[in-house]
C-alpha cells in the first residue's frame, strides 16, 4: 500500500453571513472536514474494502460499475494489477476509486476497473465528503491522488463521468478534466407507459409500434423473453457474441467482445444478484412460424436500485429486418418495467437515430486526465488531443460520416 497525507480541505466560510438553516446546516458538517485530514491509500486486492464499498455503494447514485460484484467479476476474468484508492477523514472512509492499471505504449494508465465497458462513471463518496466539496481545495486533494499512485501509474485517466448526474455534482469535477466526445441518452420513467410515452412523440411511435407488430404476426408471431432461466441467458449472451461478430465484420470495425477475457466476465455477471439489482439480463425477441426458434433481437440490461442501463443490443439483419425487432424489443422492455420501481432507463453511451428517438435527456461525460509522471504528461496530452478531435468530428454530420467510411473501410 502507498499512502499520502495532505490537508485537503480549505476553512468553511463565515457562517454569520448565512441565514437558511439547512446551508448552515450543511458548514456545520463541512466545518469538521475542514479540521480532518484526509489519507488516501491506494490497496491492490479489493478484499480489505468489502464492507465500506459495499456500504458506499447502496447510494441510489452510485454507478453500477462501480459496484464490488461488477468489479469482482471484471478482476476475476482480467487479473490486471489493482491500485484501488481509499480517501479516509479520521479513519472514517471518505470514498473508494476502484482502479487498475492498464498499460498501453510504455504507459501506466490508471483507469477505473472495466472503462472499456462501462457506460457511466461515478466512483464512491461517502455523505460527509459529497457535504463538504464545496470547501475542497481541488489542487491539494489531486496532489493527494498522485502521491498515493506514485510509483504505480503514470497517467490517472477515469473516463466517462457526469460532472453532475441526477442533480447532484460528482467531487471529481473538481480535478482536471476534458469533455468526453461521447454522451449518454436517457428515458425517464414516469408513473404509466403512457406518461413515459407523453415525452416523446407518442402518436408517432404507437403507430410504429402497430406496424412493427403486424409484420412480426405475419411471419408467425414471436416470443418476448424477459430474462428467462439462467442456462437460457448464458445461451442468449452467446448468441449475441455471434450476431455482433457478424456486425462488426461487415461494418469493417474491431469486435470489442471478440476475447475470452470480455466474454468470461459478462457471462459472470448474468450470475451476479443483489434484491432487485442485478449485474446483467438478457432480453430476447424469438420468432415463431417458419423460423421457429430463431432470435431476431437482443439486449442486456443492468439494474442498480431505481436505474436501468441498456449494456448492449443486437438484431439479426436476416429475420424479420422490416419489422425493426431491434426498436420493438426496447418498447417490450420498456413497458414492462414500469411498476417495477424503475425511474431511469440508461441508453448509454453513443449518439445514434434509436437512442434520441426514445430518449428526451441527453447527459455530457467527462473524463478526469491527472499526470503523475514526466511520460504521464505526455500522455495526458495526447488523449485530450485526440478527446477534442473526435469531439470535433462527431458534431459536424458530414464530416462524422465521412470518418465512419474510412473507418470502415479500412478497418480501423
Amino acid at each position: 500500500m502507498q499512502t499520502q497525507k495532505l490537508d485537503t480541505y480549505q476553512q468553511a466560510p463565515d457562517e454569520a453571513v448565512r441565514t437558511d438553516a439547512s446551508i448552515s446546516s450543511l458548514l456545520s458538517v463541512s466545518a469538521k472536514l475542514a479540521i480532518a485530514e484526509l489519507e488516501v491509500v491506494a490497496f491492490d486486492t479489493m478484499a480489505p474494502l468489502e464492507k465500506d464499498w459495499r456500504a458506499l455503494e447502496r447510494d441510489n447514485l452510485v454507478s453500477l460499475h462501480q459496484g464490488y460484484d461488477w468489479c469482482n467479476a471484471w478482476v476475476s476474468a482480467y487479473r490486471r494489477p489493482l491500485a484501488i484508492l481509499r480517501g479516509s477523514c479520521d479513519a472514517e472512509t471518505a470514498f473508494i476509486l476502484p482502479i487498475e492499471i492498464e498499460h498501453s505504449h510504455g504507459v501506466r494508465i490508471a483507469r477505473f476497473i472495466g472503462a472499456d465497458h462501462s457506460n457511466i462513471n461515478t466512483g464512491l463518496f461517502s455523505t460527509r465528503f459529497l457535504a463538504g466539496m464545496d470547501v475542497l481545495d481541488s489542487r491539494r486533494f489531486a496532489e493527494s491522488l498522485r502521491q498515493a499512485l506514485r510509483g504505480k501509474a503514470d497517467l490517472l485517466l477515469l473516463q466517462n463521468i457526469p460532472l453532475e448526474w441526477r442533480g447532484r455534482r460528482n467531487p471529481l469535477g473538481l480535478l482536471p478534466t476534458v469533455q468526453n466526445q461521447n454522451h449518454a441518452y436517457q428515458l425517464p420513467l414516469l408513473e404509466s407507459f403512457e406518461a413515459t410515452l407523453k415525452q416523446l412523440n407518442a402518436k408517432s411511435r404507437r403507430k410504429k409500434f402497430r406496424v412493427q407488430s403486424k409484420r412480426l404476426e405475419a411471419l408467425g408471431g414471436f416470443d418476448y423473453i424477459d430474462g428467462g432461466s439462467p442456462s437460457e441467458q448464458h445461451a442468449f449472451l452467446d448468441r449475441f457474441f455471434a450476431q455482433k461478430a457478424e456486425r462488426f465484420k461487415a461494418f469493417g470495425q474491431p469486435d470489442v467482445f471478440a476475447d475470452a477475457e470480455t466474454r468470461a466476465f459478462l457471462h459472470g455477471l448474468i450470475d451476479v444478484r443483489n434484491g432487485d439489482g442485478f449485474g446483467l439480463q438478457m432480453h430476447a425477441l424469438r420468432l415463431k412460424g417458419e423460423n421457429e426458434g430463431h432470435i431476431a433481437a437482443l439486449s442486456g440490461i443492468s439494474r442498480k436500485g431505481d436505474h436501468v442501463i441498456c449494456q448492449f443490443s443486437s438484431i439479426d439483419e436476416r429475420l424479420a429486418a422490416e419489422a425493426s425487432p431491434g426498436e420493438f424489443l426496447y418498447w417490450q422492455m420498456i413497458s414492462g418495467m414500469h411498476g417495477k420501481g424503475v425511474a431511469l432507463f440508461d441508453f448509454g453511451l453513443g449518439d445514434q437515430i434509436y437512442k434520441r428517438s426514445w430518449a428526451p435527456v441527453e447527459t455530457d461525460h467527462h473524463d478526469v486526465v491527472l499526470p503523475i509522471s514526466r511520460i504521464g504528461s505526455i500522455a495526458g496530452l495526447a488523449h485530450r488531443a485526440v478527446t477534442r478531435s473526435k469531439a470535433y468530428i462527431k458534431a459536424r454530420p458530414g464530416l462524422y460520416k465521412f470518418a465512419q467510411r474510412l473507418r470502415a473501410k479500412f478497418g480501423s
